[in-house]
């Protein structure tokens, strides 16, 4: 029989899992390793499956940590209606979390999180963007390209370009050169990145301005912008690079921690500096939960300007929980460890 007793189901696809089925497929293991490292949340949090299992029982439910592979069959033997899913990792493409979602919706569950929908919006930024500058909202216009050849042109950029995967690396420029000058060099890196992903490249004119972060987690329902904390990332770096990025999660993350290599950007405020700004964040994010729907857990990434103009990059409907700066958000907007605000806001749909 189902258990009554209220429990959090939490999907998520591990690295390895990820990295198996990649090379399987034929990409280079270090190609594969760099995609599946996109998954190290659920490496970073899988050391505190057990706190946040307490965490749960103090607050009247249990917690089930479950591979996305496994998650037909458990969800098959739950109670829909004492059972809250959360998905922790998402994709379309080289990761296949927006499947978990949906498999929710299709067995009648409530989850944490977007609908199944946004996990496939978020997960292609040209489509994303289209959505959102439908919007009016403050997106770069983009180009897309696919192994040297225009998709669609860029628009004319007298600052440059911007070349970025489209479905891997988000935000991301794989290369120290991914800001280029020269069109003629944008299709040289899309060559690059689908020899080396199998990807798109989106390229957009390159924005100026210090990158933001702002992180939501509505431990109540219907909580609004009021719970959104907006910060300034400083890494000292224009733009985050593929080795930027495997240097601060995961499996690689923790040997530069060994190393001493480690260093976390620094995370300041938007609102102690330039007021204006923040508050238009925050009617960025507003347009966003009620015109696309974000809503429970989410991120933006944009970038600001010195005159606070304000440029829209992207929304991540699965945010990386363990990271340094979500877990910073928790504790000061919430005054708790990530784990307790995960439990405290599964608690609050479950529990009545």
């Amino acid at each position: 029989m189902p258990s009554r007793k209220p429990r959090l189901i939490l999907v998520h696809e591990p690295e390895k899992a990820c990295f198996d089925r990649l090379v399987a497929d034929g990409h280079a293991p270090e190609r594969a390793a760099e995609i599946a490292s996109y998954l190290a949340q659920s490496t970073d949090l899988a050391p505190e499956f057990e706190a946040l299992g307490r965490a749960c029982l103090e607050r009247g439910l249990s917690f089930t940590p479950v591979p996305l592979d496994d998650a037909p069959g458990v969800l098959a033997g739950e109670d829909p209606g004492t059972t809250l899913v959360w998905t922790l990792t998402d994709g379309i493409a080289y990761f296949r979390g927006g499947a978990a979602p949906a498999l929710a919706r299709l067995g009648g569950f409530k989850t944490i999180g977007a609908d199944d929908a946004l996990f496939a919006l978020c997960q292609d930024k040209f489509r994303s963007g289209a959505v959102l500058g439908a919007l009016g909202l403050p997106v770069p216009l983009a180009g897309l390209a696919r192994d040297g050849k225009w998709l669609v042109e860029p628009p004319v950029s007298p600052t440059g370009w911007f070349v970025k995967p489209n479905r891997l690396g988000a935000k991301i420029g794989i290369w120290p050169d991914s800001r280029c000058h020269d069109l003629g060099h944008a299709l040289e890196l899309s060559r690059r990145v689908f020899a080396a992903y199998r990807d798109d490249v989106v390229v957009q004119p390159y924005v100026a301005g210090r990158n933001v972060r702002a992180s939501f987690l509505g431990m109540m329902p219907g909580a609004g912008v009021e719970a959104l904390g907006v910060a300034f990332v400083d890494s000292g770096a224009d733009f985050q690079t593929m080795a930027d990025s495997l240097a601060l999660y995961g499996d690689t993350g923790e040997a530069a921690k060994v190393a001493g290599h480690y260093a976390e950007p620094e995370l300041v405020g938007v609102a102690d500096t330039q007021p204006v700004a923040d508050a238009r964040i925050r009617a960025i994010a507003e347009r966003l939960m009620s015109g696309v729907g974000l809503r429970d857990v989410f991120s933006i990434d944009l970038r600001v300007e010195a005159d606070d103009t304000v440029h829209l990059i992207e929304f991540e409907v699965c945010p990386g929980l363990p990271c340094f700066d979500f877990r910073a958000y928790c504790s000061q907007q919430w005054g708790l460890e990530l784990v307790d605000a995960m439990a405290e806001t599964a608690a609050s749909r479950l529990i009545t």
